[in-house]
């Protein structure tokens, strides 16, 4: 599988996202939500984001309280800990600054994002933590989760107030699976086998992978009937093609039969 990164559209739904805090009303508007099921690509869009950008990526903890956020969040940014909690949130907002004003200066978008936010979403503390950091700092951060995010901050409705974006992650359609496969695939495929790859992965990333992998394992071994259409529904018959979400069991490319079906 090659190793390039494809621009889903769900990345495209997280850049207008991004856009949008550029172009929010209110000032204190500094929390971005991104929320969907497991496999949809969360992770690796919003890390790699991260990582181009110089930007803050953690993870929240199940047992995370305000402390041990501030603590994490300071090794982040390599700064020593204070004692004292007011001095080291001091510590902390100056840091965010100046990572901030950095990023201005160089054209970029600087951002704390908090992956797993649910863990923590109905902890006000932290929550608060994040929020008052945000307004202080001027620093968006961006909370992602896979649900519950949403339903726990309207609990908070000081906090909900400074949400400008929710971004929920969709699985992917026929586009995206189309792209997927003629950017990472190492073999050609062609569109009947696309098709099949959306039914059986029900557009989540993950199996969309291992689907490629199948793909591949075939591929290399033998040369499609048509070397510019690619591999074929037909000419994959019969082969594993990913194991089933919920079931575990293997989907295999369907045969003749169910070819003619």
């Amino acid at each position: 599988m090659k190793p390039v990164f494809v621009k889903t559209q769900n990345y495209h739904a997280f850049q207008n996202a991004l856009k949008s805090l550029n172009g929010r009303g209110a000032e204190e508007c500094q929390l971005v939500v991104v929320d969907g099921e497991p496999g949809l690509g969360k992770t690796t869009i919003l890390s790699k984001w991260a990582a181009e950008n110089a930007c803050i990526y953690m993870r929240a903890k199940t047992e995370w309280k305000s402390s041990w956020f501030m603590g994490e969040l300071l090794d982040e940014v390599r700064v020593q800990q204070p004692h004292r909690h007011e001095a080291r949130f001091k510590a902390a907002l100056q840091a965010l600054g100046e990572r901030a004003l950095l990023a201005d200066q160089q054209g970029r978008q600087f951002a704390v994002v908090i992956d797993e936010a649910d863990h923590v979403s109905n902890r006000q503390n932290v929550i608060e933590t994040m929020r008052d950091l945000a307004d202080l700092s001027g620093v968006p951060f961006i909370l992602v989760g896979m649900g519950k995010i949403r339903d726990n901050l309207t609990r908070f409705p000081q906090i909900a107030s400074r949400v400008s974006s929710y971004v929920r992650f969709s699985t992917a359609n026929q586009n995206d699976v189309d792209q997927f496969l003629a950017e990472k695939c190492e073999v050609p495929v062609a569109p009947c086998l696309s098709s099949f790859v959306l039914r059986a992965t029900g557009g989540y990333n993950r199996e969309i992978k291992e689907a490629i992998q199948s793909i591949e394992r075939l591929g290399h071994r033998i040369t499609p009937a048509d070397p510019e259409a690619g591999l074929t529904l037909r000419e994959m018959a019969g082969q594993h093609l990913i194991n089933d979400r919920k079931s575990g069991l293997p989907i295999k490319v369907p045969g003749a039969e169910g070819l003619a079906a």
